[in-house]
């Protein structure tokens, strides 16, 4: 019994369910893919999303006076022809323009590290500012080696490099698509390698798959009105296929492949027509497919059957129709670029590309980069805001109060505390109050004494003699050089002393009349 009864029965293996679910979210999971729409404001990045999407263009994203996100975002699935199996997962992020406010945004939703082998940089130009070509280039094609850069860490390194090696070996082995029925392959064994062409991926160190997108590319022949006049082109030419107008939009063309060759990147021109934007979605999603590169074989080991694209790019490059160019990666070199016009020389172009990059190179005359040199094949017609008026640095309060002080220190009518320091003064010095006003000089002071004295009704003789004596004395003293003040204070000095002596004689003759009169009363007594 008991050697028949089995033992203590065997645990389950622990998370027994979450490795079976584990394993089925694995061989069902979606890749998940990223394109990043780089350019300015205005450039049609909306209509591009929503082709990317397969989605229609929002009427908030019309407006050209809408106010764009910091960064905006939205994401779609990719089927298959079916519509049966989702094979991918696409999200695309829009930068509104390249202000270090916006662009800083971007490591914290694409880090370079994790992101950078699934993400896909699609740079948008606007053919109704074609001036603005290389300076954006420039801006943009910085930005993503900085970004690409991340924090520099191993683990980075590592990425970067096999996503360079993946773009490398996707360059050296492109074959141009075929009308037969059965697709071409290179008749190259995998082991062998051919070389990369004079300047081609010379830069793009980190393998960033990259397209160049040129909107609006229906406007570059429209009409025959003067390009200056209107909001796209160059000045002083006609629009329309044919003369220096055509020769100048194939040299901006030949500017643009030589720039992209040395990034790796690819070149499209798109218009509000589904069928171009349609050729844009397939290729990049063709490109962000890319199977990685073929590690190193040992020797005498077979060669590993080659990874398949599911997104295969059927189209064929076209660099003839202007409204609809299509320069895929891979396909472009230096002998093709100057065949397309004679006179360019795409050598010169990467020279110069080179010295704006190189910032010891400063800015000068003898300098000839490639910014200065599409200014002469594209004249600037862009609106030029009005100048700043000059900038005012005011003065600083205590600054300017001391310096007026010091000023004013030095003028003595400027200072009314001088009249009372200094009484001999005339009015013209600065004296304030009576003493410095016309309408008390001595003739009206006589007036004034006459009508007071009669107001007082009939004075006293001696009290008129001697106001008369006195305003003569004034005007004597007065014609003898004396100032108002002193005569002034004399004058009423002698008011006042004559008025003493008119009271004291007065008192006296009183004194001696009622003296008489007692006299006269004691005799008549006695």
């Amino acid at each position: 019994m008991e050697g028949s009864r089995p033992a203590t029965p065997e645990a389950p293996p622990e998370n027994l369910w979450s490795s079976i679910l584990d394993s089925v979210s694995s061989s069902r999971s979606i890749p998940s893919k990223q394109v990043l729409l780089l350019g300015p404001s205005s450039s049609g990045k909306s209509v591009l999303a929503s082709a990317l999407l397969q989605k229609p263009v929002a009427e908030e994203s019309k407006d050209e006076t809408r106010s764009d996100f910091a960064l905006g975002y939205d994401w779609a699935d990719i089927r298959d022809d079916g519509d049966e199996d989702t094979l991918a997962r696409l999200s695309v992020y829009t930068v509104p323009s390249d202000a270090i406010a916006y662009t800083s945004l971007i490591p914290h939703f694409l880090p370079p590290r994790v992101s950078l082998p699934h993400t896909l940089v699609m740079i948008v130009l606007d053919w109704t500012r074609p001036w603005t070509f290389v300076d954006n280039l420039q801006t943009w094609l910085k930005w993503v080696e900085m970004w690409a850069k991340g924090d520099g860490s191993r683990d980075l390194d590592i990425v970067r490099e096999e996503n360079h090696e993946r773009l490398q070996h996707h360059l050296q082995h492109y074959t141009e698509p075929s009308v037969d029925a059965v697709p071409a392959t290179s008749n190259i064994s995998s082991n062998t390698v051919l070389p990369l062409g004079p300047g081609t991926l010379t830069h793009n160190s980190a393998g960033v798959p990259i397209i160049v997108v040129c909107t609006k590319s229906d406007l570059i022949d429209e009409g025959n009105d003067l390009v200056g006049a209107s909001s796209s082109g160059m000045g002083g030419m006609v629009k329309g296929k044919g003369g220096e107008w055509e020769e100048r939009t194939d040299g901006v063309m030949q500017v643009l492949r030589t720039i992209c060759l040395k990034y790796g990147a690819s070149l499209f021109y798109t218009t509000q027509q589904p069928n171009t934007l349609l050729v844009l979605r397939q290729y990049a999603l063709h490109l962000l497919s890319i199977p990685p590169a073929p590690s190193p074989m040992a020797s005498g080991s077979e060669a590993p059957a080659p990874l398949r694209n599911p997104f295969v790019f059927h189209y064929k490059p076209n660099t003839l129709d202007r409204d609809r160019i299509v320069v895929p990666a891979g396909w472009d070199s230096w002998g093709k670029i100057g065949v397309l016009r004679e006179g360019f020389e795409a050598k010169v172009w990467g020279e110069a590309w080179e010295a704006d990059l190189d910032t010891d190179v400063m800015e000068s005359e003898d300098h000839a980069g490639a910014k200065k040199m599409y200014k002469m094949l594209v004249p600037d017609q862009g609106a030029k805001s009005p100048p700043l008026p000059p900038f005012n640095a005011p003065m600083a309060e205590q600054a300017f109060l001391a310096k007026h002080y010091d000023e004013n220190a030095k003028k003595p009518d400027r200072d009314p505390r001088g009249a009372f320091r200094n009484p001999t003064d005339t009015a013209a010095a600065g004296i304030v109050g009576p003493l410095g006003s016309s309408s008390f000089n001595l003739p009206t002071v006589e007036r004034a004494l006459s009508e007071m004295e009669a107001g007082m009704g009939m004075a006293s003789s001696l009290n008129a003699s001697t106001t008369a004596d006195g305003a003569r004395r004034l005007s004597q003293r007065a014609a003898t050089g004396q100032t108002q003040h002193e005569v002034l204070q004399n004058f009423f000095q002698s008011l006042l002393s004559s008025r003493d002596r008119g009271g004291t004689s007065a008192t006296a003759k009183s004194m001696g009349s009622k003296t008489n009169g007692n006299t006269s009363g004691t005799d008549d007594t006695n």
